[in-house]
């Protein structure tokens, strides 16, 4: 289980460090809008190509922030009826979505989306839009995506399992400063 809890930490070590350098993104999307805009009402000019950095940017944020929000347990929950469950039930019931839902969807997403970006690679596809970008690299982002998320789901399935056991505390705990990282060395108690 150690190795498991180490590999784990790894996944959370590297979904925090997309997490934190993506959501960068955000302040470029509200800068490249609000140039857009002026632009496009002060200035009369208007590019398709800048429309397209945009959405381009929010499906980065989106798509390489979903382990990044799994590994910091932000994501959306039924807490009404979750939390008047004991920690336990409710770690079951996070082991059993993982395996069932999350983890299946992920990978079947992540395979079926791999192929309309190597499509697109390899036809180096443009779009359609008049002064539009490559579509490539933001076809990439899925699979890629999809890939951080199915890792962190496979993380917190270790972590769950680990509580189960004894062997850490309840990475759903904010309170305890986890969220969802998983320290590999005991602090000492004194």
């Amino acid at each position: 289980m150690n190795v498991l809890l180490r590999v784990s930490h790894v996944i959370d070590a590297l979904n925090e460090r997309i997490g934190k350098t993506i959501y960068w993104l955000v302040l470029a999307a509200v800068l490249v809008s609000s140039g857009n805009a002026v632009s496009r009402y002060a200035l009369n000019m208007s590019s398709n190509a800048w429309l397209e950095i945009q959405w381009y940017l929010f499906s980065a944020v989106f798509l390489l922030c979903s382990g990044y929000t799994l590994l910091r347990n932000e994501h959306i929950r039924i807490d009404i009826v979750a939390g008047r469950m004991s920690r336990r039930t409710q770690t079951w019931i996070d082991i059993l979505g993982g395996l069932f839902f999350l983890l299946p969807m992920s990978i079947i997403i992540m395979r079926l989306s791999w192929p309309m970006f190597w499509e697109s690679w390899t036809r180096n596809e443009i779009s359609a839009n008049a002064g539009g970008l490559i579509v490539w690299p933001v076809k990439l982002l899925v699979p890629t995506g999809f890939l951080l998320l199915t890792l962190q789901g496979l993380s917190e399935l270790v972590k769950r399992i680990a509580f189960l056991r004894g062997l850490i505390p309840d990475p759903a705990d904010k309170q305890h400063g986890f969220h969802g990282v998983t320290p590999l060395v005991e602090e000492p108690r004194q």
